[in-house]
């Protein structure tokens, strides 16, 4: 068995803001967890799957893929889950909803089930887990008043294998346009 998760990777140059971002919180509020994936919206939260079955999973993802059109996708500014996570915020388009919510109800066909039950609240997480209270409180401060904004046009989904100390992209699946 290993573990996945599916998400949508903004481009490169986003990434590497992103990146910077993850840098700057481990480096002033010892907060690195963050770092072990790369920058990415989660569609599916982590998984575990059979090794033995990689193949199946793969070929549903590109069936899924292969039947949509890029989406928009804007980041804006930032926002927090109190007291623990501070993340990019992804604007809740109709587009990126609708994605989401077929793609869950694709994986359930497959037995994959998020079992967290919270409505879904697309974001890019930057610093999380290892924040502690007393430095999420001074961040927040800091980040509340931050600017960023970004837009593209997400064209891929990405599959996310751990190796057991962080999270490496293991395939990603076009849309058709």
């Amino acid at each position: 068995m290993s573990r996945f998760f599916v998400a949508l990777l903004p481009p490169q140059p986003i990434q590497d803001c992103a990146n910077e971002i993850k840098q700057y919180f481990a480096d002033r509020y010892a907060s690195s967890a963050a770092q072990k994936s790369p920058p990415h919206v989660t569609l599916q939260p982590p998984f575990e799957w059979a090794d033995s079955n990689v193949p199946l999973l793969e070929d549903s993802l590109n069936k899924f893929a292969r039947e949509r059109e890029s989406i928009p996708v804007t980041l804006h500014n930032f926002a927090a889950f109190a007291k623990r996570v501070i993340y990019i915020d992804v604007v809740k388009s109709p587009e990126l909803m609708d994605l989401q919510a077929d793609f869950i109800a694709d994986m359930e066909k497959l037995g994959i089930i998020d079992k967290s039950h919270h409505s879904f609240t697309p974001h890019m997480t930057v610093a999380f887990r290892d924040l502690t209270k007393q430095n999420f409180e001074i961040a927040w401060r800091e980040f509340v008043k931050r600017q960023l904004h970004f837009e593209f046009k997400c064209d891929r989904l990405t599959l996310l294998l751990h190796d057991g100390k962080r999270w490496n992209v293991k395939t990603e699946f076009s849309f058709v346009s």
